[in-house]
């Protein structure tokens, strides 16, 4: 069991200890506080320091929670910080500016107070005397352009302007920490005209009274387990960070520190832009992506896939130790970014269809699979070869959406893809023809399965289906479109009422019955019978300022339609799986 140090000290116990050494590691993100979340610190503290606006109401006993600061001794005996960094950043900042403010100040308080505070930001020497060259914290953060302004603000107290080639630190507007600094300054000035005499209480009650939780850790990665615990509401420290930081030191061997960083910066805006994740980091979907061209590579065919730091910490982060690493991952970046904006000059329409297809695959293996095949057959200038790229989007389409019906899960699919990943590093093409489906197999699972709403695959197949008419036209990615029940629930429930509804209720979720739809459409056609909804979907009925025509190409043909009924559900059906088991005939997907 990993080992904990967890002990409650006040902030004068934590900084003033002779041992304490903090390190903001060069993994972690810049300094990022605004004024907002200083207003927010100072009034919490001032409120519990001075209740009710009255020095003589502070009980002396009490004590106020400031946080967490979880932390490691590292290799060179520094409290590496992993949480708590921007909390334990800005009161130092809060002290410096008390400190600045009691630096001509003779009374005993006074003086007493700018000793204790000086004990919490310099080290002393053997004699106990603070050495004001060296700082109990320091920033090695790899992307803070501003880190050097704190430090310097620490030590001088002095808010520089910037002046570059003068060999002055940078310090200026640019600076969130010179900015926070200037803020609290402003806020002790005004302490001081409210609370004349009773300047040093303030300082005193956060010094004695506020409390910090100083968790240290035996090692790094337990360390980052508690932050990821105990962190609900701020951001975790993402495996792209640690992989930032080996990076950062990888081109630091080779002086080329401000080169990384600058390309770093972009990386992480191109990734903002394109993954949207739900867990982990923008950066970490698109390590993630990296990693299975990195196993393809390594003919990794395990199904377990490992965690993704785990993985690139094998070896010691050989991966992240490549002269081609950042390149690889700009392009692979760059690609998606491509595919994001539906970039037509990079792309065909008809690449980008299918692309549109693939957005709604019923998981995202695809995307795995493509950055695959992207990394090892671009070429010098990073595009695809356009019959070869279209010919394998059709076939992973083909065989990813059967296999969703077929086997169900993709931990299933897990298997036949990693398989191909390490063909397509290989040179060959993309078959799957290990893995063939029977027809008769798989259309038994297609006309027995219940195509509802809520499953991914049934949009992915309705999507696919809207687009094997040649009429229809590459849709808007940030256009939102439903899925439309052509013979609506509503109407279904009503008429068995009468016994005049579907004698089959299942067919209400066939394919048969699902068609594409814009949003703003759907919620006016939703519940009304065939015939008005068919002049909702044309344009003839409109409402507002509305006027729009759906885009989607098949609405023409259904609008022809006398009468759209069970009898037409099931022919659509029939069409739609037709024309799909073609589609696998063509790829040679069936037995």
């Amino acid at each position: 069991m990993s080992k904990l140090n967890v002990d409650q000290k006040t902030i004068f116990a934590l900084l003033s200890d002779r041992k304490a050494d903090f390190l903001i590691p060069d993994y972690q993100r810049p300094y990022a506080w605004d004024e907002e979340q200083c207003q927010t610190l100072w009034d919490d503290i001032f409120l519990f320091a001075f209740p009710n606006n009255n020095y003589e109401e502070f009980d002396e006993n009490e004590e106020y929670f400031l946080g967490s600061i979880v932390m490691y001794k590292n290799s060179a005996g520094k409290s590496e910080v992993i949480d708590g960094q921007q909390r334990l950043t800005t009161l130092m900042l809060v002290l410096r500016a008390f400190y600045d403010k009691f630096a001509n100040m003779q009374d005993k308080n006074s003086k007493l107070t700018r000793d204790r505070i000086e004990q919490c930001i310099w080290k002393a020497d053997t004699f106990g005397t603070a050495d004001k060259s060296t700082l109990k914290i320091f920033s090695e953060v790899a992307t803070d352009n501003d880190k050097e302004a704190f430090l310097e603000l620490l030590r001088s107290g002095e808010v520089k302007a910037s002046n570059k080639g003068q060999g002055e630190v940078k310090l200026g507007r640019e600076s969130q920490y010179v900015a926070n600094y200037k803020f609290f300054q402003e806020k002790i000035e005004q302490f001081t005209q409210d609370f004349a005499g009773y300047l040093p209480y303030l300082p005193a009650r956060i010094l004695n009274n506020c409390i910090l939780l100083p968790i240290e850790a035996e090692s790094q990665d337990t360390a980052l387990r508690i932050f990821s615990t105990l962190n609900d509401r701020g951001l975790p420290l993402s495996d792209a960070d640690i992989f930032k930081a080996k990076l950062y030191n990888y081109y630091s061997d080779f002086d080329k520190k401000d080169e990384f960083i600058e390309e770093w910066k972009e990386l992480e805006e191109i990734s903002s832009f394109i993954f949207s994740t739900n867990t982990g980091s923008p950066m970490d979907e698109l390590f993630t992506r990296y990693m299975y061209f990195l196993r393809a590579k390594e003919g990794n065919k395990n199904t377990t896939t490992e965690a993704l730091r785990k993985f690139y910490e094998r070896n010691k982060y050989q991966y992240l130790r490549k002269d081609n690493t950042v390149n690889e991952l700009k392009a692979l970046a760059l690609f998606w970014q491509s595919i994001s904006c539906q970039d037509k000059l990079r792309f065909s329409e008809e690449v980008l269809r299918k692309l549109f297809v693939l957005r709604y695959a019923p998981n995202g293996m695809w995307q795995h699979i493509t950055s695959v095949y992207f990394l090892q057959n671009r070429n010098r200038d990073g595009e695809l070869e356009e019959v070869r790229f279209t010919k394998f989007l059709n076939k992973i389409t083909a065989f990813i959406f059967t296999y969703a019906i077929t086997n169900p899960g993709v931990n299933a699919l897990r298997t036949p893809v990693y398989d191909e990943m390490i063909n397509i590093v290989k040179g060959d093409e993309v078959t799957f023809s290990k893995y063939p489906f029977s027809e008769t197999k798989a259309r038994s699972f297609f006309e027995n399965y219940v195509f509802t709403n809520q499953r991914y695959i049934t949009r992915s197949m309705i999507t696919w289906y809207a687009f094997t008419f040649p009429e229809q036209k590459l849709l808007d990615i940030e256009d939102i479109f439903h899925l439309e029940h052509i013979y609506s629930k509503k109407r279904q429930k009503m008429e068995e009422k009468i016994n005049n509804g579907l004698r089959s209720e299942g067919n209400l979720e066939s394919l048969g019955n699902k068609i594409l739809l814009e949003a703003s459409i759907n919620l006016r056609a939703s519940d009304y019978r065939f015939e008005d909804k068919k002049k909702i979907y044309s344009g003839e009925q409109r409402r507002g300022k509305n006027k729009a025509v759906s885009k989607i190409s098949e609405i023409a043909m259904l609008v022809g339609y006398q009468d759209f009924g069970e009898q037409q559900i099931m022919d659509r059906n029939k069409k739609i799986l037709d024309k799909f088991f073609a589609f696998l005939r063509s790829e040679d997907l069936l037995l």
